[in-house]
């Protein structure tokens, strides 16, 4: 019997407490539209679905019906503010496992769902919209890509279970010729191998970091502490510009700095 988390499910319904619903989604996309300060917003979560028509997204996956649900929502919001001087923020909750891997949702474009996400959410941002991507569980492989990179700003919790990585340990072990323990051990001292969030925070992708007591069932103290974080967050977007170059920056990210430096050079 399959086991998944229900942590973005949960944290959705706590965060959106008050909100309204967004109709005419699939059952693994959560859409809802509330406030976050004094600021419009739009709740979104990748929740697990058991009936799921694709099997292999029946536990959390990002897959053919969740990237196009999450297009279509981002889209729903960009046109309703295309008016609007007070664009809604789009809160994405994350906790996804993985992309959907099958042979019928390579088939069917898997790539053309997932991108379709990525660039609802790209449009969304550069139209003004402040994106924040708020993980509270696994981010994974391309369903991280799909649901939340995207973000002007990244907030963490901290819990051995908010992990940020390419592919599962197993998977990575596989690819790499290790055993789980030797990755583990090669991670260490390789942060971008590592999947714990200090390790991911020295690349300089996260804005905060925060602790909360009871993360699979957040209470009245977490839920609060988490909303004066995502207004801090809206509050920092919007007193900046709408690309993602906070990420760079980071010492651990010298490298990428030095390309971009030689690419302008050359182009």
């Amino acid at each position: 019997m399959s086991t998944y988390s229900l942590r973005g499910l949960s944290w959705f319904n706590a965060l959106a407490a008050n909100a309204a619903e967004v109709a005419g989604l699939p059952a693994s996309v959560k859409a809802a539209d509330g406030t976050s300060g004094n600021r419009p917003a739009r709740f979104l979560a990748v929740v697990a679905d058991p009936d799921n028509r694709f099997p292999r997204a029946q536990n959390g996956e990002v897959g053919l019906l969740e990237g196009w649900g999450l297009a279509h929502a981002v889209d729903g919001a960009i046109e309703l503010d295309r008016h609007s001087d007070n664009k809604r923020t789009l809160i994405a909750i994350i906790d996804v496992p993985s992309q959907a891997y099958g042979r019928r949702e390579e088939a069917l474009g898997i790539h053309q769902a997932l991108a379709g996400a990525v660039d609802a959410y790209a449009r969304a941002r550069l139209a003004g919209h402040p994106v924040i991507g708020l993980l509270v569980g696994k981010a994974m492989s391309g369903a991280f890509l799909a649901h939340g990179y995207q973000a002007n700003r990244l907030i963490a919790l901290r819990d051995p279970g908010v992990m940020v990585h390419a592919m599962g340990k197993a998977s990575a072990a596989r690819v790499t010729l290790r055993s789980v323990e030797e990755l583990e051990k090669l991670a260490a001292s390789v942060p971008p191998m590592a999947y714990d969030i200090d390790s991911y925070a020295s690349l300089g992708l996260l804005w905060e970091t925060l602790s909360v007591s009871q993360i699979e069932e957040p209470s009245a103290s977490d839920v609060t502490l988490v909303q004066d974080c995502l207004i801090a967050a809206i509050k920092d977007t919007l007193a900046g510009c709408n690309d993602l170059s906070s990420r760079l920056g980071a010492p651990n990210r010298a490298a990428s700095s030095k390309v971009r430096e030689l690419l302008r050079a050359q182009w």
